[in-house]
C-alpha cells in the first residue's frame, strides 16, 4: 500500500511539473499592471496597512524650485524626469476604530492613481469599514477619494482636517482672490469634501489635537494652511504620518530648502520641513510619507549636516 501511495504522488507530481502541451492551458505569464498594493505592520496595539492609491507621474524640475539642482540629483540618482510620485495612504485599525489616513486622489488624477479601494478591499477591509478619515490636507491626492461621482466613498466615516483648510479651500473670496492655476484645486475641494459638510460629517480641528486615543495631530503648516501631520503612539511605539513634508526624497532630504508650486506658502512649508527632519532625525521614530516610494516607511538620518531617507526594512509577516 505505501508503495502505490509513492507512485501515485509521483505521477501527480510528474503533472504538475511537466510543461505544458500544445493545446493544454496556458500559462497567466505577464499581466500589464502591478499585484495588489498594500503593506502591513503592526504598531505596539496598532494595525497599520499601508495602501497605495498609484502614481502620478510629474516633470519635478517643472514645479519645483532649483529646477538645476532637482535635474541633476535625478540624473545623479540615474532616474528619468518625469517621474512616477507614489500616492500613499494609511488604515490605522485600534481594534475599536478604523481610521483612514488620507484617501487618494480618487477619479482626480487618471488611471495610474484612484486604486485605493480596490487595495483596500484586496487587503480585507471595505469602505464601509471606516469609522473616520484623517485628512493631511485638502489636496487632490489627499482628499480626492472622499467623494467619486458625487457619492461619498466612506459612508459611515467622519472628516477631520484642520480648520484652517476648511477656511481657505471651502472659501469662495479665497477662491476668487486665488491665482488662476490654483483655482481647479478650489474647485475638486467642493466637488470632493461637501458631500460630507451637507450630510454633517465634517469635524474641522484647531491645531495640534488629540483626535483619538494614541492619535495626535502636530501641525505643519506652510504647504496648505492648514497641513497636518499626524503622530501615532501605541505602547511606547511611534509613527509620524507626515502628509506631504517631503514630494521628492531624491532632493528635498539633502535639501529641505527646495519648495513645491503646490505649496500655498512656500517658506512656512520649507520652516516645517526642517522641523519635521530634524524632529525624526533626533528621536527615531518612524515616519510614513504620502509621496516616498511605497509604502513609504522608513528613518531620517542627519550624518555631518546632511539629512538622508533610510527605508525600513520590508517584513515577509507584519
Amino acid at each position: 500500500m505505501n508503495g502505490l501511495r509513492v507512485l501515485l504522488a509521483a505521477m501527480v507530481f510528474a503533472l504538475v511539473a511537466a510543461p505544458a502541451k500544445a493545446g493544454g492551458s496556458p500559462s497567466i505569464g505577464w499581466a500589464d499592471e502591478q499585484a495588489p498594493g498594500f503593506y502591513r505592520l503592526r504598531l505596539g496595539d496598532f494595525k497599520i496597512t499601508v495602501l497605495s492609491d498609484g502614481t502620478a507621474s510629474r516633470d519635478l524640475s517643472k514645479i519645483m524650485s532649483k529646477p538645476t539642482v532637482v535635474q541633476d540629483a535625478f540624473r545623479t540618482s540615474h532616474e528619468n524626469l518625469p517621474t512616477d510620485i507614489s500616492i500613499n495612504c494609511f488604515l490605522v485599525d485600534t481594534g475599536a476604530t478604523k481610521i483612514l489616513i488620507d484617501t487618494g486622489a480618487g477619479a482626480l488624477f487618471g488611471a495610474s492613481s484612484g486604486h485605493l479601494i480596490s487595495n483596500m478591499r484586496a487587503s480585507g477591509y471595505a469602505p464601509e469599514d471606516i469609522n473616520a478619515v484623517l485628512l493631511t490636507h485638502i489636496h487632490g491626492d489627499h482628499s480626492g477619494g472622499l467623494t467619486v461621482a458625487g457619492r461619498r466613498v466612506f459612508p459611515n466615516a467622519l472628516v477631520y482636517v484642520d480648520r484652517r483648510d476648511v477656511a481657505y479651500w471651502l472659501n469662495g473670496a479665497e477662491k476668487a482672490n486665488a491665482a488662476p492655476n490654483r483655482r481647479q484645486t478650489f474647485e475638486q475641494s467642493h466637488q470632493t469634501v461637501d458631500p460630507y459638510v451637507q450630510a454633517g460629517k465634517l469635524r474641522p480641528f484647531d491645531g495640534a489635537t488629540e483626535l483619538f486615543p494614541g492619535i495626535q495631530s502636530v501641525s505643519q503648516y506652510g504647504h496648505t494652511p492648514g497641513h497636518s501631520a499626524y503622530m501615532l503612539n501605541s505602547d511606547g511605539n511611534r509613527l509620524l504620518l507626515w502628509g506631504d513634508i517631503v514630494h521628492a526624497s531624491e532632493v528635498q532630504f539633502s535639501d529641505p530648502s527646495i519648495a513645491i508650486e503646490y505649496d500655498v506658502d512656500a517658506r512656512e512649508a520649507i520652516s516645517s520641513r526642517h522641523r519635521a527632519l530634524a524632529a525624526a532625525a533626533e528621536t527615531g521614530y518612524l515616519v510614513g510619507g504620502a509621496h516616498v516610494s511605497f509604502p513609504g516607511l522608513g528613518h531620517v538620518r542627519l550624518e555631518q549636516g546632511t539629512y538622508t531617507w533610510v527605508p525600513a526594512p520590508y517584513r515577509s509577516s507584519p
